[in-house]
This record gives C-alpha cells, structure tokens and sequence, in this order.
C-alpha cells in the first residue's frame, strides 16, 4: 500500500466484507443463484461463495464481470448511505477496497475519491499498486478515462500497446479500448484516475 494512505488490516477487511454483502445483495435482487452468477462472471462457485463472505478478494476483472451479470456498477459497490452529499472527503476516511492480493506483493487497492453518488457525473479512484501489484487483465467499458501517476511506475497497456509510465505522467483514452496496468517498479505505485460517465 503507497505510505500516503494507510489502512490497517482490519480496515481492509471490513472494506472486503462490504463489498462481499452488496455482491450477494445485488444477486439475490437479481433473483441469481450463486451458481448461475459464478457460471456468467466465469468464475467457480466456491470463489463467489468466499467473495460474497468477505474471506476473498476478487480481482478487478472479475469483480467488473460480476458487476456486469447484476446489471449494476463498480461504484455502487463503494456507495456510502450518507443521505447528505458531502463536498470534503478526508483523508484516511475515503472508502478503500483490497483487490487481487498477491502473495508476494500488496495487491491493488482502489481508493474512491469522490464517494458513489447517482447524481455524480464522475468516477474518481486512486489506484494503489504494491509491488508486484497487476490489474489482472484487460477489461473495457463504456465512457472516457484520464489519469495520472502520483507514484511509482507503472506499465499501461491499451489494447495491444504498452506503455511505462512514472510519477508526473499521465494518460487519457476511450474506456471502451481494452485496459490493464501493472506495477513496473520495485516500490508501491499510485495512480489518479478518473472515468466518465460512471459505469465502471
């Protein structure tokens, strides 16, 4: 995890559990059995289980695959129930989610910078990339996205292009063009990045 945010583990579990509830939420709304979602996302039924459960943490192409059955969106699965719209989002109090740990490296972490809101024509996250960190795979989706890299190196690949990028540098592209990064470096890296509309 980049020093600028830390989490504690427990932190993070609670994060994992959240998310695991509001999938299992979204596919029992759906009227899904695990089975039928697991069959669709590509993914084994017992890693569902264990996801839904908060004791596994999908990767992010899997998590979008699992979005995408239930016919909703990455972001709902970060929303905060506050019923006022807040302007300021401190630090070390935004949501943050684990994704894909890896066993010899921090795994991806997405930090919302702007809190999930239906009225919000943005999606705003920080990607927190540890050593040895990947997004797993390409995934695309409707919309544009820009970002920009705080820290770290990071390798970018849109489509069949690959790109090392560092701290200062950024990228734009169409969302629709199939995406992934990894961490290139030997330090955590970190990643600013915005999509619009808020589909992902």
């Amino acid at each position: 995890m980049s020093e600028t945010s830390p989490r504690s583990p427990k932190q993070l579990n609670d994060n994992g559990a959240k998310l695991g509830l509001r999938l299992k939420l979204a596919r029992q709304t759906q009227g899904m059995t695990l089975k039928e979602v697991a069959l669709a996302a590509g993914c084994s039924e017992s890693l569902l289980s264990k996801v839904e459960n908060g004791k596994a943490s999908p990767s992010l192409p899997m998590l979008h695959r699992l979005v995408e059955v239930l016919e909703t969106n990455i972001g709902r699965m970060f929303e905060e129930t506050d019923d006022e719209e807040g302007i300021i989002f401190r630090a070390g109090q935004r949501p943050l989610i684990a994704l894909d740990p890896l066993r010899q490296g921090d795994g991806v972490a997405l930090e919302r910078v702007i809190p999930y809101s239906a009225g919000h024509l943005l999606q705003c996250n920080i990607h927190h990339i540890g050593r040895g960190g990947t997004s797993a795979g390409p995934i695309s989706h409707a919309g544009e996205e820009v970002g920009y890299v705080i820290a770290g190196t990071v390798e970018l690949i849109v489509d069949d292009q690959s790109f090392l990028i560092k701290a200062g540098d950024s990228f734009a592209f169409r969302s629709e063009r199939p995406h992934h990064y990894r961490n290139a470096g030997d330090v955590p890296a970190s990643i600013f990045w915005v999509n619009t509309p808020p589909t992902f």
